[in-house]
């Protein structure tokens, strides 16, 4: 792996994000919430489940047959992954524009293939998850029970 990838992996020791990842997402969910940056980049924002408030983060949007896709490269100790299951996946993607959505999460056996196309869009989740994005589909069957994967949907209310 490039040192590249190793920087990227330490910045998230432990499935956690570190000071310098903090910081470097706080200012990406900033920018990417005001529209700056590639369009499927955007800002997550949802209700922290235990203090009730605000919370961004930045997300890569991945596209599958005709539907978006969130996909969690950290796995299901992300804080957003939890924040979106005790809110029942309701949330809102901002790029320049605030959209409020459901988040409804994906069945384990249709995972592969969007873990695929969510590694082509998404470089910096490459390092995190064990399997190179030019491997066949049978590849991915075996992480992607540990990988949420969430389709974005729109908002009921």
């Amino acid at each position: 792996m490039s040192w590249y990838a190793d920087h990227l992996r330490r910045l998230y020791r432990g499935g956690r994000p570190g000071r310098l990842a903090r910081c470097e997402n706080r200012l990406s969910a900033i920018l990417f919430g005001a529209g700056i940056g590639p369009r499927r980049a955007a800002a997550l924002e949802v209700v922290g489940r235990d203090s009730g408030r605000l919370l961004a983060v930045p997300v890569v949007i991945a596209d599958w047959h005709g539907e978006r896709y969130l996909v969690s490269m950290l796995g299901e100790r992300a804080n957003w992954v939890r924040n979106v299951r005790a809110t029942h996946g309701r949330a809102v993607l901002r790029h320049g524009e605030r959209e409020a959505v459901v988040l409804e999460e994906v069945p384990v056996e249709e995972r592969p293939p969007i873990l695929r196309r969510y590694l082509v869009l998404a470089p910096g989740a490459r390092p995190h998850l064990p399997v190179d994005r030019r491997a066949p589909l049978e590849e991915f069957e075996p992480i992607a029970a540990q990988v949420p994967v969430f389709r974005i949907g729109p908002s009921r209310a």
